[in-house]
């Protein structure tokens, strides 16, 4: 998520173009998807405790290999190890969550952890700003990004020392169980909100600052951002309880078309105030509500294998977010950046209108509940 908040210094320090953006931001999210697969067997061969450890390791390594970086490649290495690191830890969770906590309480704790990626990006936009009003290099905030990673390693060693590998499956159920009829909106709907929000991290801040806003350094805008985008993304502790209230599918439309909401909000206002709160505001509502979604739809789905199930949402996911930005970047040096955003915009808008309450239903909520009684 970093990466796409410098992309204004990134531009200047390396001279990268929107396609030389893309690439390198769906290098990244490539990396996170060969991580999945890697966290999966891991998992299953060592239990939860390796894979979280292993990717908080990639991050250190990563993100001080971008604080460090000399060139374009070099760069795009350092974002290729830190994205990994996602996937390496975000899947493990659902098998804490599965060991240790009752069904009912498993929405609400799936949507809090997802929901702490909200604190990062808040912070991480607060750090950009710092460098803005104190001068500091942006060289020195990655710097601060890795130490924070050490010590979220350091934390998590002593967390987790106890946590056994738990049963071991040998190669586990074959990844055929993940091919029923009923996870196929799943993986459609996870496919488009990884195109949508990978586009949005990698290009809307770089836009919005080249866009600017009045009685503001362009330089800040970025940071601005990321600060509204995480604590807006706080509403994703609600997503157990709006989903309680009104039904899996209903929320799902109003979660997709939040995500569209956001991008457009970028190609129609992206020089105002109303514009900027209302398209980083809403993407973190888009994002951290259906993080949330993905995790505790894909537990009911498949509650035999509740990780292998979450990992294959998330693999849907991260499909998207590989093809997303570089598609987004060819599209913007050709067309410009407002015009890819409002052709951006239609693909969860498209999928808002297209959710059925019989295609989600599966899922939990009121409808499900109604379904069963």
């Amino acid at each position: 998520m970093g990466f796409g908040l410098f992309v204004p210094s990134f531009r200047a320090e390396f001279g990268l173009s929107d396609t030389a953006v893309g690439t390198i931001s769906s290098l990244g999210f490539g990396c996170f998807f060969v991580a999945l697969l890697a966290a999966q067997r891991l998992l299953l061969l060592r239990g939860p405790k390796r894979p979280v450890l292993t990717g908080l390791a990639f991050a250190v390594v990563g993100l001080a290999t971008i604080a460090a970086a000399p060139d374009r490649v070099s760069l795009a290495l350092g974002v290729g190890i830190a994205a990994a690191s996602a996937g390496f830890t975000w899947t493990p969770f659902s098998t804490f969550v599965q060991r240790r906590i009752a069904a009912d309480w498993r929405p609400a704790a799936l949507s809090e952890i997802s929901t702490g990626t909200s604190v990062g990006v808040a912070v991480a936009g607060l750090a950009a700003l710092g460098t803005v009003f104190t001068g500091f290099d942006w060289r020195i905030c990655w710097a601060g990004f890795a130490l924070a990673a050490v010590a979220v390693l350091a934390g998590n060693a002593v967390a987790l020392r106890r946590v056994g590998p738990g049963a071991r499956g040998g190669d586990g159920p074959s990844w055929r169980i993940m091919l029923r009829r009923a996870a196929l909106p799943l993986y459609v709907l996870a496919f488009v909100f990884g195109t949508a929000s990978a586009v949005y991290l990698a290009f809307a801040a770089d836009v919005m600052a080249q866009s600017g806003l009045p009685g503001l350094p362009g330089a800040a805008v970025p940071g601005l951002v990321y600060l509204c985008y995480g604590l807006f993304g706080l509403s994703g502790l609600m997503t157990g309880r709006l989903r309680d209230a009104l039904g899996l599918p209903m929320l799902l439309r109003l979660v997709f078309a939040a995500g569209s909401g956001s991008l457009l909000s970028i190609a129609l206002l992206p020089g105002s105030w109303v514009g900027l709160v209302a398209s980083a505001g809403l993407q973190g509502i888009f994002v951290m509500m259906t993080s949330a979604i993905l995790a505790f739809w894909s537990d009911r789905l498949f509650p035999e294998r509740p990780s292998l199930g979450f990992t294959a949402a998330i693999l849907a996911m991260a499909a998207g977010s590989v093809a997303g930005p570089a598609l987004a970047g060819l599209a913007s040096d050709a067309f410009g950046g407002r015009a890819m955003f409002l052709a951006a915009a239609l693909l969860p808008g498209l999928a808002a209108l297209s959710i059925r309450g019989g295609l989600v239903g599966g899922a939990g909520g009121r409808s499900a509940r109604t379904a069963r009684a």
